[in-house]
């Protein structure tokens, strides 16, 4: 079982987790939830094409101007306590390593942390803990926030991604981090080049063999681009192949940016697995 926020997931139920960016310099949106409204405007829309989670990052993953804390904290804060209280029942997951943020979102509402740099602050999982709130544990390769891979080598990367955010994973839980709240992630791109990505996603199985719930954002990312030689606008195909694997071999929530697409594969998937009635089942019964 699965337990975040108010809501719980059972174990052959898909999870979308709609990402909304709360910056100007996205590299796929550019920006075009920076303003509240339109920000506001898109959450409305990710939980009626089917998100359960919605996910806010103030600060951009690549490079780029600086962001501190106070100004990541004055871009997610504030809309944080708005989205809680329009979305009761939503799951809110706030995109940062720092703790300071952490427990300034908590307090305004947030359900789950996304770590996405491999616990490089070591508080964040105690402000986990101490606000009964869920984790994401994710392996970056050791690189610091916001920084690129440069000439990245594993021995086995598998290994490696175990190795972290399993350890990441116990480490929270000794916190007090509740169990059913703690999930695990490849951390696609991050610390990896676009083979290391994907023989992660190749042998997905052996971490959902952990019994840690496995995220996987795989939405438009680097290696995507990279396995088909197309720009960010272009990689929606590429992402979708990408899901229906991760989804057979056995990841629990997909962190996007297209929502009704991602719905669609999760289902398809659900019902080639016998996890999923059709919807419609009229074909040669007549």
């Amino acid at each position: 079982m699965l337990r975040l926020g108010r809501r719980e997931f059972d174990a052959q139920e898909p999870v979308i987790m709609a990402i909304v960016n709360r910056t100007p310099d996205s590299f796929y949106d550019r920006g075009a939830t920076f303003q509240d409204e339109p920000a506001l405007a898109r959450v409305e829309q990710a939980i009626a094409e089917g998100a359960a989670i919605v996910d806010i990052g103030g600060v951009k993953a690549g490079p780029g101007a600086e962001v501190t804390a106070e100004e990541e904290a004055r871009r997610t804060v504030s809309f944080v306590a708005e989205v809680r209280r329009r979305h009761p029942e939503v799951v809110i997951s706030v995109d940062t390593w720092r703790h300071e943020v952490g427990e300034a979102v908590c307090e305004a509402g947030a359900d789950l942390l996304n770590d996405a740099w491999g616990g490089v602050d070591p508080k964040l999982a105690e402000v986990a803990a101490r606000y009964g709130a869920g984790l994401v544990c994710t392996h970056a390769g050791g690189v610091r926030p916001r920084t690129r891979p440069h000439r990245t080598e594993y021995e086995d990367v598998m290994a490696d991604i175990l190795r972290v955010t399993v350890g990441l994973a116990e480490r929270a839980e000794r916190l007090g981090v509740r169990r059913d709240g703690i999930l695990i992630d490849p951390g696609h791109d991050f610390g990896k080049n676009t083979r290391h990505s994907l023989e992660a996603t190749r042998r997905l199985g052996e971490m959902a063999a952990t019994g840690w719930p496995v995220l996987v954002s795989l939405s438009n990312k680097d290696f995507v681009g990279e396995t088909l030689d197309k720009p960010v606008k272009e990689r929606l195909l590429g992402t979708l192949a990408t899901t229906a694997v991760s989804a057979w071999l056995g990841a629990r929530v997909y962190r996007v940016h297209e929502v009704a697409e991602t719905r669609q594969v999760l289902e398809m998937v659900a019902s080639i697995a016998g996890h999923r009635a059709p919807a419609v089942a009229r074909r040669g019964l007549a």
